[in-house]
């Protein structure tokens, strides 16, 4: 097993590549996972990849707890490694687990009560209806662990081990890919195969950390002696974390609205809009994945307190996020249709989901500057400003225009929210990181915290 990068390396560049580039494997492989999921499901019919797109929402809010805890746990273990305090690096890993299980349990128990009623909400019709909740039903029961291996995810990239968490990755993706087309075309599971799938791929994941820990093959140890009920710890743990979780909330929020908004138009219009959006989640994992990979670049340098190196590092890491934002969107709006033709080979849904695609990834290119600016308030531990970046985009600027957009507007209305919002959030976001960058230079440079 690799050992650690050591995060005090000079070479930035490259310490943040090496970082980085597993997290975005990871996270790719995320990605390419449900492409997969949406390849296999799709070849059911149009309701079947509706009725999995309309589950879509619910997963981002589980995961939204999930990627609250651990974006909060990470950034906390970084600067305490950064300040030479690994004890109170493990604490903060092993309360954050701690909490995690009962969470996962609470929220499991909360949706299956109200699962019929979410996708009513949802606007799911009744030839859809049955399907998602087979599929929702079956993704409900693994949550635990599902939340699990994201904390974990977060607590081992933040010590500087990527590489693992990629490794845990990549096996959960292939057990998921060979499990899909036996569980769902040989067994006749249909979509409850593809949920199933998913479930086996987090059982092997969750193993895979266990193993880590127990075998103490990073710098912080998990232990129950290290669980601490100190209010002072769990405070900074919630509260850094806090924005990340209203943010992937939030964005469930605004999902579910966008699907009811084009629940009216009919199922092919869900199907169209649900493929949109999974392409714009495609691009924005690989992007996510470089900003949360280097984040512990930061964290370390700002524990350290050594803030020309933490400017340098933000600069590397802004030039490549949008680079890689701005490719991301000239290639979907350029190639849209041969995507689109991955997802359905209807020609109806075809048309529509072109057009939505393309709207919706105008000015994704700016994606790149607003998730390189909340990774980086989040990594020196500014909870409030950080919230005002990352809920712009789907949150204050989105979900008003989501609601207004499409009753003066149509169909039309509704694809050029998602692009307002999209654009609105950039420019919060340059405006930030201006103001941020500006500080750095200001401050007094000095190459270690003192104990």
């Amino acid at each position: 097993m690799p050992k650690n990068i050591d995060l005090s390396d000079p070479n930035l560049s490259s310490l943040i590549l090496r970082l980085a580039i597993p997290s975005i494997v990871g996270l790719s492989i995320n990605a390419l996972h449900q492409v997969v999921n949406a390849i296999f499901v799709g070849a059911l019919g149009t309701q079947a990849i509706a009725a999995v797109s309309m589950t879509f929402p619910i997963v981002v809010l589980l995961t939204a707890v999930g990627q609250g805890i651990g974006v909060g746990t990470a950034s906390f273990i970084s600067r305490h490694l950064g300040a030479g305090e690994y004890l109170e690096a493990s604490r903060g890993a092993s309360t954050a687990l701690a909490f995690t299980a009962p969470i996962g349990i609470m929220f499991t128990a909360a949706l299956l009560l109200n699962l019929r009623g979410i996708f009513v909400t949802l606007g799911a019709t009744p030839t859809i209806m049955p399907l998602a909740l087979d599929y929702a039903a079956t993704i409900l029961f693994g949550y635990t662990l599902m939340l699990l291996n994201i904390v974990n995810g977060f607590i081992v990239r933040a010590e500087g081990n990527t590489r693992f968490s990629m490794w845990t990755m990549m096996t959960a993706f292939i057990l998921n890919a060979a499990l899909d087309p036996v569980l769902i075309f040989l067994l006749d599971l249909g979509v409850r195969g593809a949920a199933l799938a998913t479930l086996v791929s987090q059982i092997a994941a969750i193993s895979l950390y266990i193993a880590y820990f127990t075998k103490l093959r990073g710098m912080v140890l998990v232990r129950i002696s290290h669980i601490s009920l100190r209010a002072a710890r769990i405070r900074q743990l919630a509260l850094i974390g806090a924005p990340a979780t209203m943010t992937s909330i939030l964005s469930a929020i605004a999902s579910m609205l966008l699907y009811g908004a084009a629940a009216p138009f009919g199922d092919d219009s869900i199907a169209a809009v649900g493929i949109a959006v999974r392409l714009l989640v495609i691009g924005a994992l690989p992007i996510t994945g470089f900003c949360i990979g280097s984040q512990a670049v930061l964290g370390f340098g700002w524990g350290a307190r050594d803030f020309a190196r933490v400017l340098k590092a933000a600069k590397f890491m802004l030039s490549v996020a949008f680079a890689l934002s701005v490719a991301y969107s000239a290639a979907v709006v350029i190639l849209a249709r041969p995507l689109v033709r991955l997802f359905s080979d209807s020609e109806k849904v075809t048309e529509i989901a072109v057009s939505s695609c393309i709207v919706f990834h105008l000015f994704f290119w700016l994606f790149g500057i607003q998730s390189f600016v909340t990774t980086m308030l989040q990594s020196f531990g500014r909870a409030r400003l950080s919230a005002v970046v990352s809920l712009a985009r789907q949150s204050y600027l989105f979900i008003p225009a989501v609601l207004l957009f499409p009753v003066i507007w149509g169909f039309n209305g509704l694809l050029a929210s998602q692009a307002f919002a999209e654009l609105g959030a950039g420019m919060i976001a340059l405006f930030v990181m201006f103001n941020q960058f500006a500080e750095l230079r200001r401050h007094p440079t000095s190459r270690a915290m003192t104990s």
